[in-house]
């Protein structure tokens, strides 16, 4: 039988029931989830930006999305919340729309 020893998402379970296959898991504690879940968030950026089209990278971006989503419920805080910090940020020092990259700034 494969050792997996990873975080999954919730339904997985379920669906590798419904296959008849064998199975085992475990539930985690507090610090456990948040470290898998900041191990699977650089198994996902890691597919994402190996994503070979717009498809597969809107699927790594949206996996992206449900780990920030996880973990801002771990800190405390609903997705919400991270998204005002967010707009609050963009307001202060800009987004990454206009595509502007630093190469240099002058020493005192």
């Amino acid at each position: 039988m494969p050792v997996h020893n990873k975080l999954v998402r919730d339904r997985i379970p379920e669906i590798i029931e419904n296959t008849g296959k064998r199975f085992s898991t475990r539930t985690l504690t507090n610090e456990e989830y948040i470290q898998e879940l900041k191990n699977k968030s650089r198994e996902e950026l890691e597919e994402y930006l190996n994503a070979g089209n717009d498809k597969d990278a809107i699927e790594e971006l949206a996996d992206l999305l449900e780990i920030i989503h996880a973990l801002a419920e771990c800190h405390g805080a609903s997705f919400k919340e991270v998204e005002e910090v967010r707009q609050k940020k963009a307001e202060k020092r800009g987004g990454f729309k206009e595509k502007i990259f630093l190469v240099e700034v002058e020493d005192e």
